[in-house]
């Protein structure tokens, strides 16, 4: 459809590496994944996916900085992550049903998920229906019993991609997901000063506390375009989101492919996201009138400091170069440099990110 981008099944293994690194030197995250794509016959077509991520460094507890300084406190951690999927799809006339299922493991997390996903074709083939839906099982390691708590969520996804014309096409996808249970994370705290004495003051520490359900809406709009005369194509991406802990945000993505002569493409990219602030999230939780509780308690009250869920923007800026030797073997390269900024006004800069992620691959094809 956009000629530049294969939408086509085909049989290959796509292996790649990536490396991102935080400008300030905290985060360090090296990631290895391989794609098997596997045609069986005319209407059958199998994926298996593997990654294992290797993360290290410093990351932000959600105890502000000290007084007179502007830089939070951080943690040094470590971890590996094994993770797998599987998809089998069939396709009918008009009906193509793909089921996967997935895994992933962690030292203090694992999940276990499952899709279904159908696309129905109609209109002389020049409209997709889409109806899926999808689930996760996962158990948290909590430090503060010990034990493991469980997570679950469950997902619908309804949605329509329309061609506009030969080179044209447009999708509309609805979702809404539900989360239930341990939904914290068990490595940030919030500090409160307490007074023991008249004029002594002493920071306490607690592990945070959300609530222990989560309900998810998200609205997403692809635009696809491709221009023959410029050997180029566009895609336009936009995403509306909102959930229960009050979260609002808008993401926007637009990359263009630029075929350069008959073996290279070129893409380079832009994305812009914010999100407004959860209703719990407090950078000090002095002077709020909360009283936190020794342990996560999910009847309240809610509180977090972990910046991620403060207001803040995100900016992020791509190139890649896609090589196609031969009919077979295609090489690619792609950098971006990443960007939070908190917009509340309050949350220092140091509890955000600015990072480079660095991207070489390869995708061998029979």
């Amino acid at each position: 459809m956009l000629q530049l981008r294969s939408l086509k099944a085909e049989n290959s293994l796509d292996y790649q590496f990536a490396k991102y690194v935080d400008f300030g030197g905290r985060i360090r995250i090296n990631t290895q994944s391989a794609l098997l794509n596997q045609d069986f016959g005319t209407d059958i077509h199998f994926k298996l996916g593997g990654v294992v991520d290797t993360i290290a460094g410093a990351t932000p507890t959600g105890i502000p900085a000290p007084a007179g300084s502007n830089q939070v406190d951080l943690a040094l951690m470590h971890d590996r992550r094994h993770a797998w999927n599987a998809n089998l799809s069939r396709q009918y006339t008009d009906l193509n049903i793909d089921g996967g299922i997935s895994r992933s493991i962690e030292r203090d997390y694992t999940s276990n998920g499952w899709a279904i996903n159908t696309l129905w074709d109609f209109n002389q083939k020049n409209t997709t229906l889409l109806l899926g839906t999808s689930g996760s099982d996962d158990k948290v390691k909590v430090f503060f019993k010990p034990t493991w708590l469980r997570k679950v969520s469950n997902d619908v996804i309804l949605g329509v991609t329309q061609l506009i014309d030969p080179q044209t096409s447009l999708t509309v996808n609805i979702s809404g997901s539900r989360e239930t249970g341990y939904l914290s994370d068990q490595y940030k705290v919030v500090q409160v000063g307490i007074e023991l004495l008249p004029g002594i003051i002493v920071p306490f520490q607690y592990a945070e506390n959300r609530p222990n359900n989560k309900t998810k809406e998200i609205l997403y709009a692809s635009f696809h375009h491709a221009s023959l005369s410029l050997k180029g194509a566009a895609e336009i991406n936009y995403r509306l989101y909102h959930d229960t802990y009050g979260v609002t945000s808008n993401t926007l993505e637009m990359l263009w492919f630029q075929k350069v002569g008959e073996k290279i493409i070129l893409r380079p990219s832009f994305r812009f996201y914010n999100q407004t602030a959860a209703s719990f999230y407090h950078y000090r939780l002095d002077n709020t009138g909360i009283n936190p509780t020794r342990i996560p308690n999910p009847n309240g009250p809610f509180y977090s400091s972990d910046a991620r869920l403060s207001a803040l923007a995100a900016y992020d800026l791509g190139f890649k170069v896609i090589y196609t030797l031969n009919e077979h073997l295609q090489l690619y390269s792609s950098i971006d440099g990443y960007r939070q900024q908190g917009s509340d006004n309050i949350t220092p800069q140091s509890a955000y990110y600015r990072a480079r992620t660095i991207t070489v691959g390869s995708k061998i094809s029979w």
